[in-house]
């Protein structure tokens, strides 16, 4: 554990949600939680053992739940990750956003049946802009491996795709459109082509 972590790092929101636990343990737990955020990207292997070092800890814990599901998904632990944010949710922490990775760690381990049934779920009703477009770019893909190429294509055709103004889902938006184009050769079977403006 980094000397320079004391568990004061963790945002607000999570720091409540370990106000179930005694003050010495939540601070064990926070500092486990603050590592495992910060080696998310570089280490995900070392941030998901400290992310189950939390879960040791307090396994009754929504949000520990949560951030082990996250770190496992980063560390490719597809099981594990749908394991961790369904206990999430049964325990009041993990809400709708999750809804993306759960559905990519279903297309990761092979059930792209059960991936668009989730991407058909009541849930995915509810999402946030941000997150129903990461959700559209996974089914893409999960159309894409059923050898659906046109309906991958079709699948990122929404109203977002001609924005005129750049918004934070926009870069990753217009490139798998266009990776679904390229993957399909719709281009070359005459397939109506909808342009992300500013998108090439």
């Amino acid at each position: 554990m980094p000397d320079d972590v004391t568990g004061e790092e963790l945002d607000a929101d999570a720091r409540l949600g370990l106000r179930s636990l005694p003050k010495d343990l939540a601070g064990r737990v926070a500092r486990h939680l603050v590592v495992a955020g910060r080696l998310a990207e570089d280490d995900p292997e070392l941030a998901y053992r400290h992310a189950r070092a939390a879960r040791r800890l307090a396994s009754r814990v929504g949000i520990v739940r949560e951030a082990a599901g996250i770190a496992a998904y980063h560390a490719g632990e597809w099981s594990e990750a749908l394991a961790e944010l369904r206990a999430a949710r049964r325990l009041g922490a993990g809400d709708d956003s999750y809804l993306p990775v759960m559905v990519d760690c279903e297309r990761g381990l092979g059930r792209p049946e059960r991936a668009l049934d989730l991407v058909k779920s009541p849930e995915a009703e509810r999402l946030d802009p941000m997150s129903r477009i990461e959700l559209r770019i996974v089914e893409s893909g999960v159309r894409r491996d059923l050898g659906q190429y046109d309906a991958a294509v079709v699948a990122l055709q929404i109203p977002e795709l001609r924005d005129r103004r750049l918004r934070p889902w926009s870069a990753r938006l217009f490139y798998a459109y266009a990776d679904a184009l390229a993957l399909g050769g719709t281009c070359r079977r005459g397939h109506r082509v909808v342009r992300p403006v500013g998108g090439g």
